[in-house]
Parts: C-alpha cells; sequence; structure tokens
C-alpha cells in the first residue's frame, strides 16, 4: 500500500476502527434495490489562515473537519445523506437515507476491486501546515510588508495573508472504485495602497501551490508577489479613463483566461449539456470557433498546478481532455453520472467542495493552447484598441453565453504599440461569437499563477486557467472616457 492510502486509512478510518469491509456493508446498503450505482465519500480537512496588516498579525485562522457522504443513484435521480463525523452507525443511517431519496424500483449490483489508489502522483503527500513553524510564517509575512514599502516611496499601505490547506479524501464506489488521496494547498495574497496628490488606487496580486508553504521562500514568489501588487497599484495610478465602443481587444497570457473559463469553459461542462442548456449542446463535430482556437482540461499536470488533481473526487483519474481543436468542439467534461447518462465515460472532472456536496462536472485546468504569432507581432497588428492584462471579475449567462468582465489592468493600444494605463474598462460580449472573432493566438502560452475559484451551485474548488496573448478582432469596450 503507498502513502497516500497509509494516511488516508490513519486519518480516517483508524480513529472510529473503520475498515475496508465497512465500507463495502455501507455500499451494500445504499446499492439495494432500486439504486444503479452508489458510493461514498470520506474526508479529513485542516486548515489556517494568517493575515498582517500595517506590519502587525491581525488576522488568523485554524479549522479542522472531517465527516463523510453518501451517494446512491437511480437513473438521473441522486439520493445523497452526510455527516460530520465518521462513525460507522451514521453511515449505515445515511446509506439508507440517500437509497430512499434515489429509489425507483429497480435491480442494483455491488462490484468489488483491489485498490485503484494513486497511479500518479502530481504533488507531494505532505501537510503544508507543518512546512513552516508559525514564527517562520509570521516572519514571511512581515518580509513581505516591508519589501511592499520600500520598493516605493508612494506605498501607505499593505496587507497581506498566507493560508494553506491539507484535505485526505478515500472514496469507495459500487462500480469497484477504491481512491484515495492527500492534497496539499497554499496560497498568499498582497495587497497595497499607493497615494500621489492625493489620489490612490490599489494594486493585489497573488499565487500558490500544491505543495508546503517553503516554495514562497526557496523560490522567492513572496518578494515577487509583493513588488508586482506595488507595481499594478501605481500603473492605476497614472490610469486615464478607458475609451468605449467597439474595438480590438488583445488579451494578455495567462490570468485573462479567466473569460475563457467563464465564458467557454461552463458552458463544455456536461450537465449543463446533457439537459441542453449550454450554447455548446449538441455541436460536438461542429465548428464553435476560429481555426486559431484549440483548449483542454487537463487535471493531470504536474508541478503541483492548482487546479490538478491525482484523482476526482468520485475516484477517477484525472487525465487531458481535449474540448476544442482547430476550431471544432470535440467534447465535454463529465462526471460519473452525466457520463453514464450520455452513454460515454467520465473525463476525471467530478468535483465537490467537501463531504456535504454532491459531485458535480467541473473544470480543473483549463487553458488554450498556444498559436505561432509572436506576441509583439500581435500588438503591432492593432491601429487602436486595448490590451487587457489582468481582470478583476465578471459575469457569464451559460445559457447565453453572454458575458461582461471588468479588467483591473489594461492599457491603450494606438498605432500599434502599447501606450498608456486605463481603468474601469469593461469588456461585453458573448462566448461563441468571441472565439470565431479570435484571429491571431500568440506563442506564449502561460498558466496563472494559482489563484483561481471557480463557484458552481454554491461549490467553490480550485481550478487553473491559461491561455497564451490573443487578439479578437472586435468587442465591445465599455468606458468612461468622454471623445
Amino acid at each position: 500500500m503507498n502513502l497516500s492510502f497509509e494516511i488516508a486509512k490513519k486519518l480516517l478510518l483508524d480513529p472510529t476502527g473503520l475498515e475496508e469491509k465497512h465500507l463495502r456493508h455501507i455500499l451494500a446498503k445504499a446499492q439495494g434495490p432500486g439504486i444503479d450505482n452508489s458510493d461514498i465519500y470520506l474526508q479529513y480537512f485542516q486548515s489556517e489562515s494568517w493575515g498582517i496588516e500595517e506590519g502587525l498579525i491581525k488576522k488568523g485562522g485554524f479549522n479542522i473537519d472531517q465527516g463523510f457522504g453518501v451517494r446512491a443513484i437511480s437513473g438521473d435521480k441522486t439520493g445523497y445523506a452526510h455527516a460530520g463525523d465518521l462513525a460507522l452507525a451514521d453511515m449505515e443511517e445515511a446509506a439508507l437515507s440517500a437509497r430512499s431519496i434515489a429509489n425507483s424500483g429497480q435491480v442494483g449490483r455491488i462490484c468489488v476491486q483491489d485498490h485503484v489508489g494513486v497511479k500518479q502522483q502530481l504533488y507531494p503527500e505532505l501537510n503544508p501546515l507543518n512546512t513552516l513553524s508559525d514564527a517562520e510564517k509570521i516572519a514571511l509575512l512581515k518580509e513581505v510588508d516591508i519589501t511592499a514599502r520600500k520598493y516605493d516611496p508612494r506605498v501607505t499601505q499593505v496587507n497581506a495573508s498566507l493560508s494553506g490547506s491539507y484535505k485526505v479524501v478515500l472514496i469507495a464506489g459500487s462500480d469497484g472504485t477504491w481512491g484515495y488521496d492527500v492534497r496539499p494547498l497554499v496560497h498568499m495574497n498582497v495587497s497595497v495602497l499607493v497615494e500621489e496628490n492625493g489620489r490612490k488606487e490599489r494594486g493585489s496580486f497573488s499565487g500558490g501551490r500544491r505543495s508546503g508553504y517553503e516554495i514562497f521562500l526557496q523560490e522567492g514568489l513572496s518578494l515577487q508577489y509583493a513588488k508586482e501588487a506595488v507595481r499594478i497599484a501605481l500603473t492605476n495610478l497614472a490610469a486615464i479613463p478607458a475609451p468605449a465602443g467597439m474595438m480590438p481587444v488583445v488579451l494578455g497570457n495567462g490570468w485573462p483566461a479567466v473569460m475563457l473559463h467563464e465564458a467557454v469553459g461552463h458552458g463544455l461542462e456536461a450537465d449543463f449539456n446533457r439537459k441542453g442548456c449550454s450554447v455548446y449542446s449538441g455541436k460536438i463535430g461542429q465548428k464553435v470557433a476560429s481555426s486559431q482556437v484549440s483548449v483542454v482540461d487537463q487535471g493531470n499536470m504536474p508541478g503541483g498546478r492548482r487546479g490538478s488533481l491525482n484523482i476526482d473526487d468520485e475516484g477517477t483519474p484525472t487525465q487531458r481532455t481535449v474540448l476544442i481543436e482547430d476550431g471544432v468542439l470535440c467534447g465535454y467534461m463529465y462526471d460519473k453520472l452525466n457520463a453514464s447518462l450520455m452513454n460515454t465515460t467520465s473525463t476525471g472532472n467530478g468535483r465537490r467542495a467537501s463531504y456535504a456536496d454532491i459531485p458535480i462536472p467541473r473544470m480543473t485546468n483549463t487553458f488554450m493552447l498556444a498559436g505561432n504569432y509572436n506576441p509583439q507581432e500581435i500588438i503591432s497588428s492593432v491601429e487602436r484598441g486595448i490590451y487587457a492584462v489582468n481582470f478583476s471579475g465578471g459575469q457569464v449567462d451559460i445559457t447565453s453565453g453572454e458575458f461582461v468582465f471588468s479588467t483591473s489592468e489594461a492599457y491603450l493600444i494606438e498605432k500599434g504599440k502599447v501606450t498608456r494605463p486605463i481603468k474601469e474598462a469593461t469588456l461585453i460580449g458573448n462566448g461563441p461569437l468571441v472565439l470565431n472573432k479570435i484571429d491571431m493566438v500568440g506563442n506564449d502560452l502561460e498558466l496563472d499563477p494559482g489563484v483561481g475559484v471557480c463557484g458552481k451551485n454554491g461549490q467553490n474548488v480550485p481550478v487553473g486557467i491559461g491561455q497564451p496573448t490573443l487578439k479578437i478582432s472586435e468587442l465591445t469596450v465599455g468606458g468612461t472616457a468622454i471623445e
């Protein structure tokens, strides 16, 4: 047995005397007459947060949570019951409740197989909360504060936070699934306020990884975050009102892919397409984007990427799934339930926020593949437009694909050159239409630094996004400039 299972056994089974035979017993109870499939998900979770304001540690928190959820599936109906402990009696009651909710009078069956476990190891099997002492965490945040203030005298306020979590999961299913995973995650955020001649502006930068806290020290990331937050704030300090109207828009590489994630990615999740409420429903094999556009969701990216998972929350190994290739829609992202109802197999995209939630199709690391253009060549092709480097938020209608996104860092492009920074620019459009207006894709693919949090059905999960620099030939820009 590997280390992941030993950790899962120690934290999830041993404390209450549970054994694998007990999990099979629970599955048998959930899998009674009328049930097609059932599973049980056990979770142990630790998290902490630290925050510094004005050089002093003013925020902190620590939490331990554990529990289980039992799911029973009958056709397209799901019964789910959960509890915040790991007692066998509660699991038995939950199994009967889940079965009762989903029951439709058919005949269920259970399949027992050997361990599936973790076939791929994408991140270290460690508890990040233990990788630095409390004193070292405080010292790290204080160094960030000092670095940001030294970087420019116009910095008047610095807030920084450090957080980490440690999740251990064990999943057993009536289809023979036996999976377990140890999932570390760390994150740092730096926000600064700058002031000049009575004008104040903010800038922030953050990132993280599935690793221990030591990456912020060993790779100098914390100091990079501090300097980048100051740079963005100073850029905003010099920004002028954004223009408005239809114009070419160049999106920078990396984090601007949040627009791709929201305006396109969600529409490619299987549940929306099974129900026919996505703009991409029934379009597999059809051209849905410019021939320069290829989009992938890859949950098995190495290097501790934020959206990576060894297995998803149904015990399926994650994989690389091509969604759009050369403009043609190739497939959707599936969990087990929707895959079964759509006569295909799971792509390892069944995710849940915690044991209290039902797994649903979700993105992992979603990105657009690199093209052939040099980024400077893309900029040079624009006579007048904007260059959007960072986004602060947005809204999308999955049914229509309509979106509105706000930029947090953007610039004017004038006669093929990036000139003045602009503020309060919003991008307004339609996802499928925009995909067809992408006429230049850069060769500089980059993933975001590890900040993505995706919300769906009240569940928030960590994700990764990425893209190269790209040009949208025409897009509506909302601005406040008077021309």
